[in-house]
C-alpha cells in the first residue's frame, strides 16, 4: 500500500473547496453595482471564474452609502485553513468623475488592502495589492452586470476594494516581510481554493498518477500549478490531459510516487521562485517552509559573473520575481543554467534512477530560461 491510502474499505472523507478573495472581491462588486444603480440587489450573484465558469456567492450585506453603492462578501475558504476565512471582503462603487466616452475602470484599495511598497511583485510600487487575475475577475463581474442592464453604454466606473480588519489579518501573512503594508492582498488564479491538507493532496496526487499508468502512460509531467501546466500542454500537445498531474507543493512526495508507480518518464515544470526551491533541495516549497534564499543567489551571481553590482542587486531582491528580473536584465543567463542544473540534481535525488528525467524552468511570463534532462 503506498502512503497515505486509507485502509480497504474505508473512505476519506471529502474536503470542501472554497473561494479566493479574489472571487469574493468580484462578487461584492456585482452587488455594489446594483447598489449603485438603485436596482433590488440579489441575494446571490454569478462570480465569473477565470476558466468561464460562474460561482454563485452569497452576498452579505449591501446598501447605497451617498454617492455609492456598497456590497460585501464573507471569503469561505472551505476546509483550508486560510487566514482570511470568514473575512469581510466589500467593494464599493461609484461613477468616475471626469467627462469621456471611453469605458474605464479604476481601481482602488481601502481599508484593509495592502499597498505595495517594494518592487518585484505582480503589482507595480504604489498600486494596491490586487493581483492581476483578480483585476481582471472584478472588472469581467462588473461587465457581465452593465452589460446586461446598460447595453451599449460605456463603463465608467471607480472602484474601491476595502476589507475591515485587514491590517490585522496581514500580520499572520507574509506581506510585511514582502513590503505590501496596510493590509491583506486580494489573490487568486484559479478563483477557488482547494483545501491545504497534507494527506488529502497527496493522495490527489496518487490518484492521478494511478488514474495515468491505469490509462497505459508511461510519461507523466509534474507542474507546481495551474499556469506551469498550461504552458507544459503547450509545449507537450501529444500528451493526453491524464499525463499533466499538478504536484503543488509536494515535489519529494510526487517524484517518489512517480517512480514507485513505474513511469519510465518524469518531466518537472515550475517558475523561477519555486525552482530556486528545489536547486536548494527543498522536497516541499510551500511558503511556509522558507522564501528562496537570495542571499545565496547573489553569492552565486558573484561566482559566476565576477558582477559585485549585480550580485548585491540579487541578494537585495524583495521577491524570486524580482531577482529573475535583475539576472535576465543582466544578462545572467548563465546563473539561471546553475539554477536548472541543481534542480534537476535536486529531482534526480527524489526520484531515484528513473529512466529518463526532465526539467524546464519558466520565467513568469511563461518563457523557458532553462530545459534539461538526464
Amino acid at each position: 500500500m503506498m502512503p497515505d491510502e486509507p485502509p480497504p474499505g474505508v473512505r476519506r472523507r471529502e474536503l470542501r473547496t472554497g473561494f479566493s478573495t479574489g472571487t469574493a472581491a468580484a462578487a461584492a462588486a456585482q452587488g455594489a453595482l446594483y447598489a449603485l444603480l438603485d436596482l433590488p440587489v440579489p441575494a446571490t450573484v454569478p462570480a465569473p471564474l477565470p476558466d468561464g465558469r460562474h460561482l454563485p456567492v452569497t452576498l452579505h450585506r449591501h446598501g447605497r452609502l451617498g454617492s455609492r453603492g456598497e456590497a460585501s462578501v464573507i471569503k469561505d475558504a472551505g476546509d483550508d485553513p486560510d487566514v482570511t476565512h470568514g473575512a469581510e471582503i466589500g467593494v464599493r462603487v461609484g461613477w468616475l468623475n471626469g467627462a469621456g466616452a471611453e469605458a474605464r475602470v479604476d481601481l482602488r484599495g481601502g481599508e484593509g488592502v495592502g499597498r505595495v511598497t517594494r518592487p518585484g511583485l505582480p503589482v507595480a510600487v504604489g498600486e494596491p495589492a490586487v493581483n492581476p487575475v483578480p483585476r481582471r475577475m472584478l472588472r469581467r463581474s462588473l461587465r457581465l452586470v452593465w452589460e446586461a442592464l446598460r447595453p451599449g453604454a460605456p463603463l465608467r466606473l471607480a472602484v474601491e476594494v476595502f476589507v475591515p480588519g485587514g491590517e490585522d489579518l496581514a500580520r499572520r501573512t507574509l506581506n510585511p516581510r514582502l513590503g505590501i503594508l496596510g493590509g491583506i492582498s486580494i489573490l487568486g488564479t484559479t478563483g477557488l481554493v482547494k483545501p491545504f491538507s497534507h494527506a488529502a493532496y497527496r493522495a490527489t496526487i496518487l490518484t492521478a498518477l494511478k488514474v495515468a499508468r491505469a490509462a497505459g502512460l508511461d510519461h507523466v509531467v509534474f507542474s507546481t500549478g495551474g499556469q506551469s501546466e498550461e504552458f507544459m500542454r503547450i509545449r507537450l500537445p501529444h500528451l493526453p490531459e491524464t499525463a499533466f498531474v499538478q504536484m503543488g507543493d509536494y515535489v519529494e512526495y510526487a517524484l517518489k510516487a512517480a517512480a514507485h508507480l513505474g513511469f519510465a518518464q518524469i518531466s518537472v515544470a515550475a517558475f523561477f521562485g519555486k525552482a530556486l526551491k528545489m536547486a536548494e533541495g527543498k522536497g516541499h516549497t510551500h511558503a511556509s517552509r522558507g522564501l528562496p534564499n537570495l542571499k545565496a543567489l547573489g553569492a552565486l551571481t558573484l561566482e559566476i559573473t565576477g558582477n559585485p553590482v549585480l550580485a548585491v542587486a540579487v541578494a537585495g531582491a524583495n521577491t524570486a520575481r524580482q531577482a529573475l528580473e535583475l539576472l535576465l536584465a543582466g544578462g545572467a543567463a548563465a546563473v539561471l543554467h546553475l539554477v536548472g542544473r541543481r534542480m534537476l540534481g535536486a529531482l534526480s535525488a527524489f526520484a531515484g534512477p528513473v529512466p529518463r528525467l526532465g526539467a524546464v524552468l519558466f520565467d513568469f511570463d511563461g518563457a523557458v530560461r532553462w530545459e534539461g534532462s538526464r
